[in-house]
C-alpha cells in the first residue's frame, strides 16, 4: 500500500469514527434531554443505553483502529435501527421530510464507510496493524537487523 493510501485510510477512518465519539459524548453530557427525545420516538432508556455504548465503543475502536472490523460492525448495528426510527422520512410531516431524507442518506453514507472499514480493516496506521506486526515478529528480530 502506498503512502497516500495509508494516510487516506487513516484520515478517513478517524473522520468516520469521530462523528460517533462526539455524538456519544454529547448524549452522555445531556442524558436527560437525550432520554426525553428518545422517549418521544418510543425508544426506552435501556435501548438508548445500548445504542450509546455501541456508538462510543464502535467510534473509539474505529478512530484508534483497535478491533476495527468489530468496531465497524458495532457502528452498523447502531446505525440501522437509529436510521429507521429517527430518520424515517416516509412518515415525516411534509415540512420535515427533506431534512429527514438528508439525514437518512447521511447515515446510509456513513454505513458505507463502516462497511469499507469492515471489509478492509483498520489500515497501516492503527493499533490493529501494530498488533499484527508484533505477532509476525514476536521477538522483535526485525528491529535487530
Amino acid at each position: 500500500m502506498d503512502a497516500v493510501s495509508k494516510w487516506a485510510q487513516f484520515v478517513g477512518r478517524v473522520a468516520l469514527g469521530l462523528i460517533f465519539v462526539i455524538s456519544g459524548v454529547g448524549k452522555l453530557a445531556a442524558w436527560h434531554g437525550t432520554v426525553a427525545y428518545a422517549a418521544s420516538k418510543a425508544v426506552p432508556e435501556i435501548l438508548l443505553v445500548i445504542a450509546t455504548v455501541l456508538e462510543l465503543v464502535g467510534g473509539i475502536g474505529v478512530v484508534l483502529g483497535f478491533k476495527a472490523r468489530w468496531a465497524a460492525v458495532a457502528l452498523l448495528v447502531f446505525l440501522v435501527p437509529v436510521t429507521l426510527v429517527f430518520h424515517n422520512f416516509w412518515f415525516a410531516p411534509a415540512n420535515e421530510q427533506q431534512i429527514q431524507i438528508v439525514n437518512f442518506l447521511k447515515n446510509l453514507s456513513i454505513a458505507g464507510g463502516a462497511l469499507i472499514v469492515f471489509a478492509k480493516g483498520a489500515g497501516a496506521f492503527s493499533i490493529d496493524a501494530i498488533g499484527a506486526r508484533a505477532r509476525s515478529d514476536p521477538l522483535g528480530a526485525g528491529a535487530a537487523r
